[in-house]
């Protein structure tokens, strides 16, 4: 499936249509406007593909750009950013990543801090055979979540581009950033937790500016289609994988 207007490089991703990791890489090539061909891989019969492109973790996603594989969904956005750069290479949208260094690390810094303090928790939930165990994982990710509201939304303005931090509706500022993309590539799975689990890790009781954040993300038009949003559709997938 080829995705997106034309432009002059090839990229192909490879993924898995419910990986919150492949997810961020899609929203981010849409916010560029960047032309690419998307594969689905089967995660129990994985292609050669996608095997001779990532042979040290054999996982999703990967892009490949003209022929050149690049692995991990971090390492990727910011491979993006520098290879399309607004205006560069057919990219048609802005920057992930601002151009002051300093703000740059403060980005790096929240988006590393919501997958070892969020992700982690979320593949427990996902694959921990013990309810407790799940319980637990959820607890941590609720107090990241907390962490996250009190701190990331607190250095918005050192991440964006506005003046006032307390009214910017993204991570990023006035747009989407790199942290609003890595924490909102998870926002789908947090309802299938909710269903398994009876846990709501995203509230708006405990988290009102980051649920108010999530119904934005959400919405924008980079977003829409590429989140998971059929919560029995995730937790059939998830179960036929366990099984």
């Amino acid at each position: 499936m080829v995705v997106g207007a034309e432009g002059g490089d090839e990229l192909k991703l490879l993924g898995v249509w419910d990986s919150p990791y492949v997810n961020r890489v899609q929203v981010v090539l849409n916010l560029k406007g960047v032309s690419y061909e998307y594969v689905e891989e089967d995660l129990m019969d994985k292609s050669d593909l996608l095997l001779g492109s990532n042979p040290v973790h054999k996982k999703v996603p990967v892009l490949i750009h003209n022929g050149k594989p690049i692995a991990e969904s971090r390492v990727i956005l910011e491979y993006l950013e520098e290879a399309f750069a607004a205006g560069a290479g057919g990219s048609t949208g802005a920057s992930v990543l601002p151009d002051d260094p300093y703000k740059r690390a403060v980005a790096r810094f929240w988006a590393a801090y919501v997958d070892d303090k969020v992700g982690s928790p979320w593949y427990t939930i996902l694959f921990a055979r013990e309810r407790e165990e799940k319980v637990e994982a959820a607890a941590r990710a609720i107090s990241a979540l907390e962490t996250i509201e009190a701190g990331a939304f607190r250095d918005r303005s050192s991440e964006g581009k506005t003046t006032n931090a307390a009214s910017a509706p993204f991570f990023g500022g006035d747009s989407i950033g790199f942290v609003d993309v890595v924490l909102g590539s998870y926002l789908g799975w947090f309802r299938v937790i909710e269903k398994m689990i009876g846990v709501r890790i995203m509230d708006a009781a405990r988290t009102p500016r980051l649920a108010a954040w999530a119904e934005r993300f959400e919405a924008a038009d980079a977003v829409r289609g590429v989140l998971p949003v059929d919560v029995d559709k995730l937790i059939d997938f998830l179960q036929a994988f366990l099984h």
